[in-house]
Parts: C-alpha cells; sequence; structure tokens
C-alpha cells in the first residue's frame, strides 16, 4: 500500500529506496517539492506533505543529516505510517552506525546499504499490527448467566431491606424453641445454603443463603453466652488532666546527653544514643562529591572528564533541552511584530531542526538555537524563486506584449503610491508604463493616478523620449466593471506598444465577499503576469489573516485545475517600525512568496529591495 520509501542524506544522496508495485512514476517528483517547499522553507514543524495525489511522510536525523520520507496514497488512511518510519530510521541508525559516523560525503558513495530485507520485515510487522481484530462471536443464550437465573433470584430488594426483615422474623421463632434445638438447626442451614446455586450481586450468594447464613450467625451466638457490647457512638477523646510540658525537638531531655566531653574532638556522638536504622546527613558536604558526582568506586576522575565531555561537543540535543529558549525565542519574535501562530511555528520547526544534533565544541544550547533560528529566517526571507520584473519586461517586449502587474491589498495600505513608485523605477529604467485606473469605488482614486502621471511625466519630459510621454493614465470613470477597463487598457497598451500595463484595484477588507469575488474575477479574466499584493509593515497577526483570506478567494472563484495566487509582496512603511520588521516574517512565512519590494519613504525614489540579512539581525537584536 506504500508507493514509495526513500533514505536520502541532506546532501542529496539517495542511500537506498523501495518502489511498491505497480508504481510506475518516479518518486523523484513528490521528493523534490518536499524538499523545496518544506525542508528549505523552514516548514519542518509538522511532518506531513501533500503533492498532488500522494500523501508524504518525513523525518530528520539530525545527528546523521539523514531524511527518511515515505509516500502512498491521500485517499487512504494508514495509522501505522509514524510509527513505521520511526522503527526504520531506529533500526537503519543502528545497522549502519559505522559507515554513518564516517566522516566526509564519500561514505554515502563508498558504502552499500543493503536494507530491502529489513524493510520488508519491519512493513509487515507494521501492517499485522495495525490489521482490525476479527469481531468476537457473541455468546449463546445457555452461555450467559442469564439463562441460569430464577425468576425469584431476579427480584430486586433494596439494600438488603427484605432479608433483613426474613433474618428479624427467623430469630424471633427461633428464641421461641429455645437453645436445645440450636445446633442442629445451624448445621441444617449450612447444609441447605450449599445446594444453592444461583448467584446474585451480593458477594456471590443467593437470598435464601444469607438467610440462612445470618440465622446460623445468630444461633451460635446464642449458644457460645452473652452478646457483645456494640458501641453505637465513637468513644469520646479523654481531657487532659492539667497543662503538658512543652517538649522542644532539640531541647534534649538530659543535660548528660549534651555531653560531647567525652568524644575527645571527633565530632562522633555516644553509639548507645545513635539508632541504628538512621543514617545522619554531613552538614558539609564533600568537595568530591559535589564536583565529581559520577566518580566510581575504583577512584578515577570520571565525572571531570565527563564535564569536560559534556562542554566539547558530545551531548545531543534533546526538546527538553531546547524548552525553555524555544520559549523565549517565541516571546521575542511576536514582541518584534511576527504573527503568534508563525513564531509557534518556526520554534517548533527548529526544534524539529536541530533534535538529536550534537551540540559543537564548547557551545550553549542557547547560543546554538539562536543561531539555528537566524539560519531560518534568512532562508525563509529569502525567495525560492526570483522574481527579476526588469528581465520579464524585456521579454515580453522581445514577443510584443506588455507585462501586466496587478497590485491588490486592504484599503488604507499604499496601493496607488507604490504603483507610482515602481512607475518611476519602471521608467528610470527606461521603459513605457500605461496605469489602469480600475479602483472604480473610492472618490478621488483616478484623480490621485492622474496626479502622479502629471508628476512623472514632469520628471520625464516627453522631449527626452522621442516626443511621446513615458507614462500614460487609462480610465473610465467610476462605477464600471474593474475587470473590462482592465481588459481594454491592455488591449490598448498592446497596440500602442507600450511595455508595462499596472493595474491599479479598489482596497477591500478580506472578509468583503463581493468585493473579492470581483478582485478574483479581473485576475482570472486577464491573467496578469504578476499579481502583489500590497501590505503594511506595520500590522501582526493581522498579515496571516489577510493574506491567507485573499489566496482562498484567488482560488475559489478560479475556473482552472492550477489557480492564480499572489506571486509576490510590496512592504510599504518600512521606515516607520524601527526594528519590529516581523510583519516582512509572517507575509513570506504564510505565502511562501518574496517580498519583491520595500517601501521606506514618501517620494519616488523611496524604494528598495529587502536584505533579508539586515532584517533577521533587525529581528534579532534584544
Amino acid at each position: 500500500m506504500l508507493d514509495f520509501f526513500a533514505i536520502f542524506s541532506k546532501g542529496g544522496i539517495v542511500l537506498w529506496c523501495f518502489q511498491g508495485a505497480g508504481v510506475t512514476e518516479s518518486f523523484g517528483g513528490p521528493v523534490n517539492a518536499l524538499i523545496r517547499s518544506v525542508i528549505l522553507q523552514e516548514r519542518s514543524g509538522n511532518n506531513s506533505f501533500t503533492h498532488n495525489a500522494l500523501s508524504l511522510k518525513y523525518k530528520l536525523d539530525n545527528e546523521f543529516e539523514l531524511v527518511f520520507v515515505v509516500g502512498f496514497q491521500k485517499i487512504l488512511t494508514l495509522t501505522y505510517v509514524d510509527k513505521f518510519i520511526d522503527d526504520v530510521q531506529l533500526h537503519f541508525r543502528d545497522r549502519y552506525k559505522n559507515e554513518l559516523e564516517q566522516r566526509g560525503a564519500l561514505k554515502f558513495l563508498l558504502n552499500n546499504f543493503e536494507f530491502g530485507d529489513d524493510f520488508h520485515i519491519l512493513l509487515r510487522e507494521a501492517e499485522g499490527s495495525s490489521k482490525a481484530k476479527a469481531p468476537v462471536s457473541m455468546r449463546t443464550f445457555n452461555e450467559s448467566q442469564k439463562s441460569q437465573k430464577t425468576v425469584k433470584s431476579m427480584i430486586e430488594t433494596k439494600d438488603g431491606d427484605k432479608s433483613k426483615e426474613q433474618v428479624g422474623k427467623k430469630s424471633k421463632n427461633a428464641k421461641k424453641e429455645g437453645e436445645k434445638s440450636g445446633g442442629d438447626q445451624a448445621k441444617a442451614a449450612a447444609q441447605t445454603a450449599s445446594k444453592k446455586a444461583v448467584e446474585t450481586g451480593n458477594g456471590g450468594l443467593t437470598q435464601e443463603e444469607i438467610i440462612e447464613r445470618n440465622r446460623a450467625k445468630f444461633f451460635s451466638k446464642q449458644l457460645g453466652g452473652a452478646k457483645p457490647e456494640k458501641s453505637s457512638k465513637s468513644p469520646k477523646p479523654q481531657k487532659p488532666k492539667g497543662k503538658m510540658n512543652r517538649v522542644w525537638d532539640m531541647g534534649g531531655k538530659r543535660i548528660a546527653e549534651l555531653d560531647y566531653s567525652g568524644t575527645n574532638g571527633d565530632n562522633s556522638s555516644d553509639a548507645q544514643n545513635q539508632d541504628p536504622d538512621a543514617t545522619a546527613e554531613p552538614l558539609i558536604l564533600n568537595v568530591h562529591s559535589v564536583w565529581f558526582p559520577c566518580r566510581g568506586k575504583k577512584g578515577g576522575f570520571g565525572g571531570m572528564f565527563g564535564m569536560l565531555k559534556g562542554l566539547v561537543g558530545s551531548k545531543n540535543l534533546t526538546q527538553e533541552d531546547m524548552e525553555p529558549v524555544l520559549d523565549k525565542m517565541r516571546d521575542h519574535l511576536i514582541a518584534k511584530n511576527v504573527a503568534a501562530e508563525i513564531a509557534s511555528q518556526l520554534c517548533n520547526s527548529v526544534a524539529k531542526k536541530l533534535e538529536g544534533k550534537v551540540m559543537g565544541t564548547f557551545t550553549t544550547v542557547a547560543s546554538t538555537v539562536k543561531q539555528a533560528l537566524q539560519d531560518s529566517l534568512v532562508q525563509i526571507l529569502q525567495p525560492k524563486r526570483r522574481v527579476d520584473i526588469l528581465r520579464d519586461v524585456l521579454e515580453a517586449r522581445s514577443q510584443r506584449k506588455p507585462f501586466v502587474i496587478t497590485f491588490c491589498g486592504v484599503n488604507g495600505v499604499g496601493k496607488s503610491t507604490n504603483l507610482a513608485k515602481i512607475s518611476y523605477w519602471l521608467i528610470e529604467n527606461g521603459f513605457t508604463v500605461l496605469i489602469a485606473a480600475c479602483d472604480t469605488f473610492r472618490a478621488g482614486a483616478v484623480e490621485q493616478l492622474r496626479t502622479h502621471q502629471r508628476r512623472l511625466n514632469s520628471l520625464h519630459p516627453p522631449e527626452k523620449h522621442g516626443g511621446q510621454p513615458t507614462v500614460q493614465l487609462f480610465e473610465k470613470g467610476y462605477g464600471k466593471d474593474a475587470a473590462g477597463i482592465a481588459m481594454e487598457a491592455i488591449a490598448f497598451a498592446r497596440n500602442q506598444g507600450f511595455d508595462v500595463v499596472l493595474i491599479d484595484t479598489a482596497g477591500r477588507m478580506q472578509d468583503n465577499a463581493p468585493l473579492m469575488t470581483a478582485l478574483a474575477k479581473l485576475i482570472a479574466v486577464n491573467t496578469p503576469d504578476l499579481v502583489l499584493f500590497v501590505g503594511e509593515a506595520l500590522v501582526g497577526n493581522e498579515a496571516v489573516d489577510q493574506l491567507v483570506k485573499f489566496n482562498q478567494a484567488l482560488a475559489d472563484h478560479s475556473k482552472t485545475d492550477k489557480p492564480r495566487l499572489i506571486d509576490g509582496i510590496v512592504l510599504t512603511k518600512f521606515d516607520t517600525i524601527d526594528d519590529k520588521v516581523g510583519a516582512a516574517i509572517s507575509m513570506t512565512y504564510i505565502t511562501g512568496q518574496p517580498i519583491v519590494f520595500v517601501g521606506t519613504g514618501q517620494t519616488y525614489s523611496d524604494l528598495r529591495s529587502l536584505n533579508a540579512r539586515a532584517v533577521v539581525s533587525a529581528l534579532m537584536k534584544a
């Protein structure tokens, strides 16, 4: 039922693999997607990944830098996969421990890992343990205890009241008969009690057996003599006659006990006054017992060497070691404006990445975890795909079609302003720009873009560009369909030979379903080359909600199997947050897309590309 199982190093060398019967497709595609989307993007907090019709489970072995991956159809529910992958990891480590401890990458190429037989044995054991047990057949009526009960035995009594009344009546008759026939009746009662076989809940005895037992006890007491008196009330505690002298624990009872003159200064007490079972603890601890707790009977310095051994790098990190440090790191990230959910996922990913890894020489847990978190943050901010707008524009120009960029986002984040900044940047690089005014809801949106167009043309007058304006505005007024305006603008740019079309859309909250549907329609109809989400750096947890719902809306209203989602992020107001740059981490982590531009001011030239290491340095600064 497994499609494949692969064991490979973090350097990309496959040590051993298994492919299920009837599986023709290579496992390279799903495994490469797992590496690109999860392992390299520091999303290993969750050990599952879905790729097309396959569900992948993986486990990292940080001590030997190995990755164990199993793949199966996602429609299947295999409960044994998690335990099975753990068993395979432990068995593979134990069998090839000597080969894996060799240094260098050649250890994987020179050694032959024959693991097929052991794998199939573990697989059969896992599948056998997961099989559902056969249903237990129901007992017949004759085999049940209910068939042995009579009608009389099924009559319920409340707390044995009925039996007590019967015992009372029998005891009154027994007193009249006298003491002569008591012994005979006791024997007869014992014989009749042994004949009953129907059991109830009263200690395994029937009601008749209980009556006969109580009757026998009564007769035996009558023959034995007087009844012992039973006190119905608990005895009252006796009051002390007078005030007792208080005895102090350390006061001592005799002066002789406090006389240590006969010990000759050896600090030993009288042997007669010592409790032989008690062991006295010294008030002053031995120095060796403190610093060398592992010192054995042979008398070496094992404790000292053990302590040094732990310092120089033989300690494997565990979850318990990292938990206090990760808690502090999580709080620090949240204080730096990282969304709480993203901070928790990052710390869990770092814990999975470091668990079982051997610490470096003379390094602490805190420094190791901090360095791993810094590397993870840099890896997150570095895009898994490069967005090179200038190269893409040149490629589109060679095909004689405009390069189309759509801007979307919530209200008031600066979409129109940053669209003007990007227009200025494109003009500086020698391209002509057409701005499509598709914000037909907000009053003044078209006038704002017209003002930007006039100012940009004054900075780059048409006389310097062959008499043609470098920036033009395409607008149809207010209250029109935004998707239709965008389509007409793209057709106009193609006919007039514009290099780039920048589509400005109306700001909308992520919970506004009609406007989100209109945005999805605009993107689905016009298929822009780049969809940029404009978000401000001041948001914290809200960034996650905005991006998730924008992507969800684009996916829900798309008519294709592969919907068009957000391709990049423009982060605005970056100059107002000082070192609280956590929104950049939250937005990049939740979408997996790069931050293309960062707005750092109010002029056209205040547009920068993101420096990942500078952001991480500001984020980790105390």
